[in-house]
């Protein structure tokens, strides 16, 4: 018999879940296909994280979206579902390859005119969407290179309003986030994210752990207040 420790329960836990809650999906489903296809890594989300993500965008009424990594754009595609018709998505990605297989799954999902994809650095993304007076985002998504994380928020809060939420992912690191010895440099960037919110003033923050298909992680949850 599984034991709550056993990924494999985690799994099937997962399953029952998406069989009930997160239906067989032809645009998700098939964004999925296309990645694998393409040879991009297994990274994205879990179906009922990026439904998650989904509905606290829709819950909030978000109608500007910034998502900070955007791989094949499956997560891309969770969130886009949470705008309303005249909303708007801009996703930032490094790799170019990586970029024209999330174009291809957003254009087969009916995204492609909504969704904004800029491609390079997302760091100098960020700053050009600073510099072009962006109206600020509702909802932010942080998905990307670990070590970055602090950058990543401190770029988000200049792009954010009070009352726009902001969630980074993969903040526990299978636990070794409590290592404060881990030279890992993702471990690094989760230390340093949980010390950012800790001490900055105009986020109010908690965090979540998760298990499941993607193994033992979790995300940070951060209200913008002032």
């Amino acid at each position: 018999m599984a034991t709550s420790s056993d990924p494999a329960l985690w799994q099937a836990v997962d399953a029952y879940i998406d069989s009930h809650l997160v239906p067989a999906d032809r645009a998700l489903d098939g964004a999925l296909a296309v990645s694998e296809i393409s040879g991009l890594p297994p990274i994205n989300v879990a179906p009922n994280q990026g439904k998650l993500l989904m509905l606290l965008a829709r819950m909030m009424g978000a109608r500007r979206i910034l998502e900070i990594g955007t791989l094949g754009g499956y997560s891309t595609i969770w969130l886009a579902r949470a705008l309303p018709k005249d909303g708007r998505l801009v996703t930032l990605e490094y790799d170019r390859a990586h970029a024209e297989v999330a174009r291809r799954n957003l254009d087969d999902a009916g995204f492609g005119r909504q969704v904004e994809l800029r491609v390079g650095a997302a760091l100098d993304s960020l700053a050009e969407l600073q510099a072009e007076r962006v109206a600020p985002f509702d909802f932010v998504f942080i998905d990307a290179d670990k070590p970055n994380n602090v950058n990543y928020l401190k770029a988000a809060l200049r792009l954010a309003r009070v009352g726009t939420v902001i969630v980074a992912d993969n903040v526990v690191r299978d636990g070794a986030v409590i290592e404060a010895g881990n030279d890992d440099p993702r471990v690094k960037g989760a230390r340093a994210t949980f010390e950012w919110l800790a001490g900055e003033p105009r986020v109010d923050a908690t965090a979540l752990q998760t298990v499941g298909v993607k193994g033992y992680d979790g995300f940070a949850l951060a209200l913008v207040t002032s």
